[in-house]
């Protein structure tokens, strides 16, 4: 790879590749978004390391798994993105029944896994689509399980390249939601140690089945998407609220709330992340002002508006 780059990166032997002006809408599920200006897929967890201590600490970093929880605005992204599907992939059991886990394994992977491996309480995994690294990051779950139930600890990264492990007690968990009670360290999740109780690999299987013939009975998957765009109010689902609005169907531009699952945001084609964004918008202030219920989106929006020309 090529990192004659002064201003940004120190001159250091790295073995993952670098790509300038990705669209991004080729690493985000809802296949809308801007350009990044570089991508960096490291090789492996050491490789990673090597990549941060070498990064200039002023150049802006986004750290991306399969991009299924994310949307990128149109005027795209300054800096670099560090991809970690692809590069952190192990994934192994441990002598004391554990599982070793990175963050860039996703989730349906990790669920045929614990399956293959006779563990019980891993198929739910199957059904959320992203990578360890984001389901960590926001507790992510279905069908009444969550990520966080299967946790013994994580290591951390930190923007300097520091690895650290950390114990579940130094976070606060809640409903998609996980928060560092430390302030102030900036860190992201490379992997987790997880523990299941040991069940039978057949009946697992079944599970997973079950589970994603529920998934595909009832959610939109033949369309580009990010999974549910909004959060469950306490004691209440997003969607029934949404379809309560008279909102199925809504479109904005390519993207439309979908007929099929009202909490999913869709791309019927050619949708620009300005196109969901608004939409997203309006469907949030609709049913504030029809119900009084504040939505609060499970997905992360980040880069520039796109300029005018």
């Amino acid at each position: 790879m090529n990192m004659n780059e002064p201003s940004l990166f120190t001159d250091c032997p790295l073995r993952g590749e670098m790509l300038h002006q990705v669209a991004m809408s080729r690493h985000t599920s809802w296949r809308a978004g801007g350009v990044a200006e570089r991508l960096y897929q490291p090789a492996d967890l050491a490789d990673l390391q090597a990549f941060l201590r070498g990064v200039a600490a002023d150049e802006p970093l986004h750290i991306v798994g399969l991009g299924s929880n994310l949307l990128v605005r149109d005027g795209g992204l300054r800096g670099t993105v560090v991809l970690l599907h692809g590069a952190l992939k192990e994934l192994q059991r441990n002598k004391d029944g554990s599982v070793y886990v990175e963050a860039g394994v996703p989730g349906a992977k990790l669920a045929r896994y614990t399956a293959n491996n006779d563990l019980h309480g891993g198929a739910f995994f199957a059904g959320i689509p992203g990578t360890m690294g984001g389901m960590l990051a926001m507790n992510a779950g279905c069908y009444g399980s969550e990520t966080w139930q299967h946790v013994d600890e994580v290591q951390v990264m930190t923007r300097q390249g520091e690895l650290l492990r950390r114990k579940v007690s130094e976070y606060e968990i809640g409903y998609r939601s996980v928060k560092q009670l430390a302030q102030g360290v900036e860190e992201f999740f490379v992997s987790a140690t997880l523990h299941f109780e040991n069940g039978d690999g057949e009946i697992a299987r079944q599970e997973i089945k079950e589970l994603l013939s529920k998934r595909i009975a009832s959610q939109p998957l033949n369309l580009p998407n990010a999974g549910s765009v909004f959060r469950n109010p306490v004691g209440d689902h997003a969607a029934r609220l949404i379809e309560s609005c008279g909102l199925k169907g809504k479109r904005i531009g390519g993207a439309q709330v979908s007929e099929k699952h009202a909490n999913f945001i869709v791309n019927i084609g050619g949708a620009s992340a300005a196109d969901i964004e608004n939409l997203i918008e309006e469907v949030r202030a609709t049913v504030a002002a029809q119900t009084g219920v504040e939505l609060h989106p499970e997905v992360r929006i980040i880069g520039e508006q796109k300029q005018n020309d």
